[in-house]
């Protein structure tokens, strides 16, 4: 029997493919911004005042935030839909990872060596890898569980716990 699991795209697929040019244009146009305010409102002298004081620490605080915003938010949204749009193809002889953009990843049942949750989570949600060994070599996908995770994941690791014969290990 074979079970397909999708995760729910909840943003349109040109987003997901281009969210990070979005996010990096318009905090280097924030960023522009501050120094457009310093160049038209900049005291240049070789003297140290306190005009240059609070200018410069404009600029510091300015480009921390068009450097820092883009890096949190990329980084979040990543967590959170990076999965958007791809599925798992549970077979009677494979699991089959489908990412959104086409591309697919695909391991024997009998090659699955272990599944086991991270034991830290930096980033929600928790990934639980799925790896798997193939001639000396070593790869893995990873699902997602959580209110931003696969829908029905725990019927698809149990499924595949059943058919592997594997625990799930878990921290």
């Amino acid at each position: 029997m074979t079970d397909l699991f999708q995760y729910p795209m909840s943003y349109p697929g040109w987003w997901l493919s281009n969210y990070y040019y979005f996010t990096w244009t318009l905090a280097m146009l924030f960023l522009a911004g501050g120094w457009a305010f310093f160049y038209r409102y900049g005291k240049f002298s070789y003297g140290v005042d306190f005009g240059c004081f609070w200018k410069t620490a404009l600029l510091v605080i300015m480009t921390t935030i068009a450097l820092g915003g883009p890096s949190y938010y990329n980084t979040k949204f990543v967590a959170e839909h990076g999965n958007d749009g791809d599925s798992v193809l549970l077979a009677p002889d494979r699991i089959e990872y489908r990412f959104r953009n086409g591309e697919k990843k695909m391991f024997l049942l009998k090659d699955i060596v272990s599944i086991y949750q991270e034991p830290v989570t930096y980033n929600p949600p928790p990934k639980i890898f799925i790896v798997a060994k193939n001639a000396g070599l070593r790869d893995s996908i990873t699902v997602t569980e959580g209110k931003y995770g696969l829908p029905d994941v725990d019927k698809l690791l149990s499924a595949l716990s059943a058919r592997t014969g594997l625990q799930i290990k878990r921290p």
